[in-house]
């Protein structure tokens, strides 16, 4: 099969793409083409641009590409930064598909938990249909809007509404381990939001199995099947490390250094992956422990 892919460079790409080359032709798209190539390996064939591909010839599509959402303080334009990154990338791959005779069977395209906006404990699944209306839960609507442009009789469309995503050499986690190994670690505000995660092999896994289960389509919660909250993911973290985690970190200290960014981690929601357990994809790492255990 040939894949097209996006963000192959980012934190998931990189896990992902060992995965696929090996019975795989595999295009990935990229602003330094050379650079990508070296990261990748030369196995992978990288573009500049969409316009570079005959999406006739593609089988799947994998759309992971966003400007990391955490990175810098969300003023107006850091906002439309981090739409246009999504956005507009994804509104190019759903045209470029609707022209073709042959498409693509399968368009995966990224989104996040932010769909559903910070919620207090309910567990939400795919079907849940409250979201609280903020600005990670627009941006994900119409992200996934643009992505269901490119549906039809011959494309299916699945939308990752992904956690976040555990792993040993990036995301959230290498953030977090320098205060936790210090022993300055602990909950954040209250401690008592939702954290819904999942592990970076399970998260690739999960990719390769939606690309094998034809049935799946639209939302799915790439999360692993036991949320938890922001006091006990801080308590696990810091048995993993054998270090204490009791020092928290102020709700006003997080606004005042981080603005409106902050709601991300003084808010949540507790995301099950009905969709998935559904259809018997079994977890490697079904359980926070166990998945902290194995990176750190």
């Amino acid at each position: 099969m040939h894949i097209f892919i996006t963000g192959a460079t980012g934190l998931i790409g990189q896990h992902l793409c060992p995965l696929l080359l090996d019975d795989n032709t595999v295009t990935v798209l990229s602003r330094n083409p050379a650079k990508a190539s070296a990261l990748l390996g030369n196995s992978v064939k990288a573009v500049k641009n969409i316009s570079s591909v005959d999406f006739n010839g593609v089988d799947i599509v994998i759309n992971l590409a966003g400007e990391p959402i955490v990175n810098k303080r969300w003023s107006d334009k850091q906002k439309q930064i981090i739409r246009d990154s999504r956005i507009v990338i994804t509104q190019q791959i759903s045209a470029a598909i609707q022209v073709c005779s042959t498409p693509p069977h399968t368009f995966i395209s990224g989104s996040a938990v932010g769909f559903y906006g910070r919620q207090k404990c309910t567990l939400i699944d795919e079907n849940f249909d409250n979201p609280h209306p903020e600005f990670s839960h627009q941006l994900c609507k119409d992200w996934e809007e643009a992505a269901l442009l490119a549906q039809s009789e011959l494309t299916r469309v699945c939308l990752l509404r992904t956690g976040i995503v555990l792993a040993k050499d990036g995301g959230a986690l290498s953030k977090m381990l320098p205060a936790f190994k210090l022993c300055l670690g602990g909950p954040i505000g209250s401690g008592d939001q939702g954290m819904s995660w999942i592990h970076i092999d399970d998260m690739t896994q999960l990719i390769l199995f939606i690309i094998s289960h034809p049935e799946l389509s639209g939302p799915i919660n790439a999360t692993a099947p036991n949320p938890v909250s922001n006091s006990e993911f801080s308590k696990s973290l810091g048995d993993a490390l054998s270090r204490p985690a009791f020092i928290p970190m102020p709700s006003i200290a997080l606004k005042l250094l981080m603005g409106e960014m902050s709601d991300l981690l003084t808010t949540g929601q507790f995301v099950v992956p009905h969709k998935t357990l559904a259809n018997d994809y079994r977890f490697h790492y079904p359980d926070i422990k166990s998945a902290l255990e194995s990176l750190v």
